[in-house]
């Protein structure tokens, strides 16, 4: 190994230990890579600029916009009322509702933190009053939150596309199957601590409320409806459905359910440019990053590396899992996919695995990391709202995680499930 491969990997390892942020570690590891071997830094800023010269990363602030403008809007709060009143009446109903809701707002706010945060804000309390405990409710509200992630729109799914040079809309469709299996899985846990437990059923809605309670939410479930359907339909691109997005949500916060005020404006826009600014500042960073490591061919190392230890396709991809499962728990999930994306892509072409499926994989395993220590956004939103410890949460994950490692190896091993939707567009 070259001393600036040795200097990269060793200097990655030590400065994030060192708690450093990743983009300033990034960024201080190009710049004196640079000067190790002996390289032009203009080169830094001219990787950088194509790096973030791609029209599909103009998704990213768009959707990361949208789905704030409808969670302050009273969007999720129609969902939540609607999922409640078609599902309560069954054993774990409220729980179940809990995992519909947050199916529903995944597919408007393409973010795992914005998913917990919109549907624990409402449900938590709601469910210790009906006799859950309040850690499980905790807890529930955590793991429907990487639905966000996988139902589309997904914007881990857009920065996948970018780096990879792959088809969003394949990429986003890729996600509904894997989405609805965690959902499937979460109403079977529901249903069984409803049952262990004993919680009591909730009144059937009658068909008036039922009719309330879908007139109020119809704007609210017709906003991922607009929005897909007029990426598939060829009617705009992705890029243009999250500005779609956009004025959809003002509309429907601002003059049909009437929460979202102008005076709220300026802090919901100002919340989404500070998470767009973060994740833009790391993929600016990571592109310089990912040049000196494609120089050294250091990805391609490490693939050769894992390929090395076996040349069994299933052991290998076990393998890549556990390092995705394992990086996804201790890094933020937009570092790891720009710095791991062309060892990853190097490790799906060795063993002959579709790039839809594993982008969808990579992005599923990801998303994970969002409900465990110590960097699982999803769980501290959930401990911030519930006022419950991140100790107190994540002893309740354990159902939840089992469904999330099936979902794992069926997305690894059965292609179709990533790959049947995709196919339809061609």
């Amino acid at each position: 190994m070259s001393d600036l491969a040795l200097f990269l990997s060793i200097g990655l390892v030590i400065l994030l230990a060192l708690g450093v942020p990743i983009a300033f570690a990034l960024g201080v590891l190009t710049i004196g890579g640079l000067f190790i071997a002996d390289i032009n830094p203009v080169i830094f800023a001219q990787r950088v600029l194509a790096g973030t010269d791609v029209s599909s990363l103009l998704a990213i602030p768009g959707f990361i916009l949208a789905g704030d403008l409808m969670g302050a809007g009273g969007l999720s709060k129609r969902l939540v009322r609607f999922a409640s009143a078609i599902f309560g009446h069954l054993t774990g109903g409220l729980s179940i509702a809990t995992v519909m809701a947050g199916t529903f707002f995944g597919a408007i706010s393409g973010s795992a933190p914005a998913t917990t945060a919109a549907v624990g804000t409402i449900m938590i309390d709601e469910l210790e009053d009906r006799g859950y405990k309040r850690d499980y409710a905790a807890a529930l509200a955590t793991a429907v939150g990487p639905l966000g992630q996988m139902i589309p729109p997904s914007i881990p799914m857009v920065i996948w596309g970018v780096l990879a040079e792959q088809s969003i809309a394949k990429l986003f469709l890729a996600g509904v199957i894997p989405g609805l299996i965690a959902a499937a899985g979460f109403v079977a846990v529901s249903y069984g601590y409803a049952k262990r437990h004993n919680i009591p059923c909730e009144r059937k809605a009658t068909a008036r409320e039922l009719g309330m309670a879908a007139r109020e939410g119809i704007w609210a479930l017709m906003a991922p409806v607009i929005i897909l359907g007029g990426i598939y339909s060829g009617i705009f691109t992705p890029t243009e459905a999250s500005m779609v997005g956009v004025l959809y949500g003002l509309i429907a916060g601002l003059l049909i359910y009437r929460e979202l005020k102008l005076r709220d404006l300026f802090d919901v826009v100002l919340r989404s440019m500070k998470l767009t600014g973060m994740i833009m500042f790391i993929i600016c960073m990571a592109y310089g990053f990912a040049y000196l490591m494609a120089s050294e061919q250091i990805p391609q190392q490490i693939a050769d590396f894992m390929l090395s230890l076996t040349d069994n396709r299933i052991m290998l991809l076990l393998m890549v899992n556990v390092l995705l499962l394992i990086l996804g728990a201790v890094m933020d999930n937009v570092s790891a996919m720009v710095i791991l994306s062309t060892v990853l892509t190097a490790i799906g072409v060795q063993v002959g695995m579709d790039p839809i499926q594993l982008g969808a994989m990579i992005v599923i395993n990801f998303a994970v990391g969002m409900v465990t220590p110590p960097v699982g956004y999803s769980l501290f939103v959930a401990s911030a709202i519930s006022h419950l410890t991140i100790e107190q949460i994540a002893r309740r994950l354990g159902p939840f995680m089992i469904v999330f490692v099936i979902l794992i190896l069926i997305v690894t091993f059965v292609p179709w499930v990533t790959l049947w939707l995709p196919s339809l567009l061609g």
